[in-house]
Formats: structure tokens, C-alpha cells, sequence
């Protein structure tokens, strides 16, 4: 079966990894119900396990790209972030745009470094 995504959720090359954007969706790539908040942290568990797939954790994480459809959704970010990574925390961008993958409300991208 051929995946309907052309890329990896997240590639490996030496120490460094990227992850591929990661929406708030079940296994089965379905939307998690319940809104921003049950959205960003199932993006936060998929960019876990996208880590963990390539031998990476969450401490690895030195940047992260964050898309919200609706800025005004920063706090509620900020909030899983917080609990997300422990001190010190990754630099991070948030980005607002017009729409995401499968009518998502937020998507997370990230860069990490494996030594």
C-alpha cells in the first residue's frame, strides 16, 4: 500500500532530524475531536512519536515551527508547550495562516539534534 504523504514524518541525516509538519489526527487520520486544545496536544504527541521513529526525543528538539489558523489560539500553545518541553525549551516560531491539511486548527514542525 503507498502512503497517500510523499515524505517521511521525520528523516534523519547524522545528528540532524526534521520533522514533517504534524496535525492533531489519530492513527487513522482522523481530527482528534474537541477543538484547539485536544488538536495541538495530539500534534504534540505525533511530533513524539515522529521523534521516536528516527531514535530522537523530545530534549533533542531545538527549534519548533507552530501553524494556528487563528492566532488568538497562541495561548492555548504556549499552555502545551510548556507542559510539552521541559527547561531549557526550544526556540520556537508560530506562524498564523489562512488553512491547514484536513480543515486542522494547528500543525507543528521541528528540527532537532540527535548526539
Amino acid at each position: 500500500m503507498t502512503s497517500e504523504h510523499p515524505y517521511p514524518a521525520a528523516f534523519r541525516s547524522g545528528d540532524l532530524v526534521s520533522v514533517s509538519g504534524r496535525l492533531g489526527v489519530t492513527e487513522t487520520g482522523e481530527l482528534v475531536p474537541g477543538g484547539f486544545d485536544a488538536e495541538c496536544v495530539q500534534a504534540f504527541d505525533n511530533l513524539d512519536a515522529a521523534l521516536k521513529s528516527v531514535g530522537a526525543n523530545r530534549a533533542d528538539v531545538v527549534k519548533v515551527v507552530a501553524y494556528l489558523t487563528d492566532i488568538a489560539d497562541r495561548p492555548g500553545l504556549n499552555a502545551v508547550y510548556e507542559r510539552f518541553f521541559a527547561e531549557p525549551r526550544p526556540a520556537r516560531t508560530c506562524v498564523g495562516v489562512a488553512s491547514l491539511p484536513y480543515g486542522a486548527v494547528v500543525e507543528v514542525e521541528a528540527l532537532a539534534r540527535d548526539v
